[in-house]
C-alpha cells in the first residue's frame, strides 16, 4: 500500500535544502512496501520530469536509478521493522536525482568487507557505484539513506 505524502509545512532541515524542480514521496505501511513499486515509481517520475522539465534523461542513468532505489528500499524491508518511505527529488537545474530511503532502524548500513564468495551483502557497493553521493542519517525513529544519481553523461 502506498501512501503518497501531502504538502506539509517544511521544517529547519527542509528551508535550507536546495530547491527541487519536482518531488515525489511515498510512504509505506508494514509489509506494503516492493522493491518493484519503487522502481516503478522511479520510472513514472523520471518519465514526468521528462515530460514537464524538459530535461533529457538517459536510458541508464534511469537504470541506475531503479537499481539504487531497489537496494535501498530491499535493505529498509529486508533490516528494518515497520513503516518505511521514499523521496525523489529532481534537482533544480535537472541534472541530478536525489533518492532517499527512510526507515525505522536506528542501525546505520555499513559496508562488508569484499567477498566474492559471500551471497549478499554487495547491495551498498551497487550503490555506492551508481552515484554520485551516499549519505546515511540517523533521525528520530530510524534513520534516513540518500544517494545522489547523475542524469544525463557529462
Amino acid at each position: 500500500m502506498i501512501i503518497q505524502l501531502r504538502q506539509k509545512a517544511p521544517d529547519e532541515r527542509e528551508r535550507n535544502r536546495p530547491a527541487a524542480a519536482l518531488r515525489y514521496g511515498a510512504t509505506w505501511v508494514t509489509g506494503g512496501a516492493r522493491t518493484a513499486d519503487a522502481r516503478r515509481a522511479v520510472h513514472a517520475f523520471l518519465t514526468h520530469a521528462t515530460r514537464t522539465a524538459h530535461t533529457h534523461i538517459t536510458k541508464r542513468a534511469e537504470q541506475d536509478a531503479q537499481l539504487v532505489v531497489s537496494e535501498l528500499v530491499a535493505n529498509a524491508l529486508r533490516h528494518a521493522p515497520g513503516p518505511c518511505g521514499l523521496l525523489l527529488e529532481l534537482s533544480a537545474d535537472n541534472a541530478r536525482l536525489g533518492i532517499t530511503v527512510w526507515d525505522t532502524s536506528p542501525s546505520l548500513p555499513r559496508m562488508h568487507e569484499r567477498d566474492g564468495t559471500r551471497v549478499g551483502g554487495h547491495g551498498l557497493y551497487l550503490v555506492q557505484a551508481c552515484s554520485r553521493a551516499l549519505t546515511a542519517t540517523a533521525r528520530p525513529g530510524g534513520k534516513q539513506i540518500t544517494a545522489e544519481v547523475a542524469l544525463a553523461s557529462a
